[in-house]
């Protein structure tokens, strides 16, 4: 029975991320891992009370939504990272621009 709920929760998930010609985005890959882990987790726990598929089914349910927040978080940080980085880039190009301005400068002077 558990490898049959096993089967049947995993095997979809994992022919549905192959299947995709696209990378999975930060927020797919967490909702993943919680639904994966949050079906374990249930499937333990309705397990101890006799009803293993409904635990499975509402821990993952949950997981998969718990997930994908956590995701979505992560994805903002990330975008946010790279925002800055990019900045970061334009005011080092800029720096770079003035000094050798200031060096033609210089040199214009001397003569």
């Amino acid at each position: 029975m558990k490898r049959v709920l096993f089967s049947a929760l995993v095997l979809p998930f994992l022919l549905g991320s192959l299947a995709c010609s696209a990378p999975l985005t930060t927020r797919e890959k967490a909702a993943g891992i919680g639904a994966l882990g949050g079906a374990a987790a249930g499937g333990l726990i309705g397990g101890a009370v006799g009803r293993p598929g409904v635990g499975a089914a509402v821990g993952g349910a949950l997981g998969l939504g718990a997930g994908a927040l956590i995701g979505d978080q992560m994805m903002g940080q990330e975008q946010k990272q790279q925002e800055q980085q990019r900045q970061i880039d334009q005011q080092q190009e800029e720096l770079r621009r003035q000094r050798e301005e200031m060096e033609r400068l210089k040199k214009q002077t001397e003569y």
